[in-house]
């Protein structure tokens, strides 16, 4: 049984209490900048057992009737073509399927707005390609100078050149497909375009990590800089809101660094900053449901260990750099924790040694550890999938699940028809299989029916896996880490 250490009932039920109080303080409207992932807020859910992956979209469903979506995605992203790393899409194709969720969930959704936009033809193809479908699309122009050059900025050159989004609700929720799309961006030139017309508009910025109200080493927020490394953000404590109220509160770089233009554009918008700080400027309540600081803490060490094995795997890859895997480090040394605090690390390297092939292991929720090794037959994550399911069966480990003479057809199909070079079974070739036998097997039906004791667990395989493997143990919601080393 996986213990929980956060309260997510209390974190919805006083998160949206919060932000409507916040709403109030202004008046008319508010424009909340919304960061992180609001459907899928994994990082979350792991380092703050309890927390539910769409705990933001349920909070956010409190305010259902008081709120509107406005999607924002950066021209300099369509023309990259840029990938959402987690789910392998575009932006510009999840800002499609961001607002399809949103209006599944009864959700209001405004329009779309275009940032940096410079005439790019890739973005212009894209608005066209919205307003076919019906959404309202709007462009936000490159200002020069932009965050430092205030006059200008703050001018009918500047956010006076934006084309206006018209809203119709008093919560205005800004959010984005990834960083960098120019979300905050868009919250002050609504507020100069609402100024200009006499509407009273505030902000406010609504991001889970690095929590205010806890300290500033605290693993959750370590935790936090280990998930960013490849931004380089560093948590700090926030010296306007220690200078204003004398208290200790977390924020990172870039927030903090940011905060004297924020501080010159809002007293241009309004003549003065209803802030004193970033921190004032958040409205974050996550750090008041922690429950258990030491089960957090604990799922936090195992977290950053994650990242280290992830960062060390696309650095061999060539996919990062070697300061990521270096700042992760050092983050490890500074909570005392190592890789060989990750039990499954251990127990997969020993029956590699013992085995002489690469080998897997897997922390089921009792705490019991089971390892398997590469066969002819099957890869170290197909075997590990079927002891696992075995274990938990309580079928017993010499019968055989899946047999031989199923299997070699199978291989034979994936070389010599298919032209695949590994003729080992996958983990979704013997889900397929184990379905299948399931219909005459009692034995198989019963594995089968063990899947969902799988989510939670931990698993660490010797060698890198394939995407296929990687995608059916997310799929299960194991937590998977693998050595850096590449299939021989």
């Amino acid at each position: 049984m996986v213990k929980t250490g956060f309260d997510n009932e209390k974190y919805v039920r006083i998160q949206s209490a919060h932000i409507k109080e916040r709403i109030s303080q202004f008046g008319d409207k508010l424009y909340l900048e919304f960061g992180g992932k609001l459907f899928d807020d994994y990082h979350a859910s792991r380092v703050l057992p309890g927390f539910q992956p769409d705990s933001k979209l349920k909070m956010l469903m409190q305010l259902r009737d008081d709120a509107e979506i406005v999607m924002v995605i950066s021209a300099v992203d369509i023309e990259k073509n840029k990938v959402r790393g987690d789910l392998g899409i575009t932006y510009d194709e999840d800002v499609l399927r961001l607002r399809e969720e949103f209006l599944r969930c009864g959700l209001m959704v405004n329009s779309v707005v275009i940032t940096h936009f410079n005439g790019q033809g890739s973005a212009v193809a894209y608005r066209e390609r919205l307003e076919r479908m019906g959404i309202h699309v709007f462009y936000h122009y490159l200002i020069e100078g932009y965050p430092t050059n205030v006059d200008l900025i703050c001018s009918a050159e500047g956010f006076g050149k934006n084309e206006y989004v018209e809203t119709q609700r008093p919560l205005v929720v800004v959010t984005a497909p990834g960083p960098g799309s120019g979300k905050m961006a868009v919250c002050l030139s609504q507020l100069y375009q609402e100024n200009r017309r006499g509407v009273k508009a505030g902000y406010a910025k609504f991001e889970t990590f690095p929590i205010w109200s806890i300290p500033l080493k605290h693993p959750v927020n370590v935790a936090y800089e280990a998930a960013t490394a490849d931004l380089n953000d560093v948590n700090m404590i926030d010296p306007f809101h220690l200078e204003a109220y004398g208290k200790t509160t977390v924020n990172y770089n870039r927030d903090i660094e940011i905060f004297p233009v924020l501080n010159a554009i809002f007293e241009g918008i309004y003549g003065e900053n209803p802030y004193k700080s970033p921190t004032d400027m958040g409205v974050n309540m996550a750090g008041f449901c922690i429950s258990d600081d030491a089960v957090c803490s604990q799922a936090s060490k195992d977290e950053i260990i994650r990242r280290y094995y992830t960062a060390l795997c696309e650095f061999a890859q060539g996919k990062s750099s070697e300061n990521e895997v270096n700042k992760i480090a050092l983050l490890m040394k500074q909570l005392k924790v190592t890789t060989a605090d990750r039990r499954v690390t251990i127990a997969a390297r020993e029956r590699k040694e013992k085995e002489g092939s690469h080998a897997s292991a897997i922390e089921l929720p009792d705490g019991t550890l089971i390892t398997a090794h590469t066969s002819p037959l099957l890869g170290p994550s197909a075997a590990l999938l079927l002891n696992a399911l075995k274990h938990l069966a309580g079928i017993g480990h010499s019968i055989r699940l899946i047999p031989q003479e199923m299997i070699e057809p199978i291989q034979r199909t994936k070389v010599t028809m298919l032209h695949g070079h590994n003729p080992r079974l996958h983990t979704d070739e013997v889900l397929v299989a184990l379905s299948m036998l399931s219909l005459h097997d009692e034995n198989c039906e019963k594995a089968l029916a063990c899947l969902p004791q799988l989510d939670g667990c931990q698993v660490h395989a010797t060698v890198m896996l394939s995407e296929v493997d990687r995608k059916i143990f997310k799929k299960l919601g194991i937590g998977l880490t693998t050595d850096p080393v590449a299939k021989g």
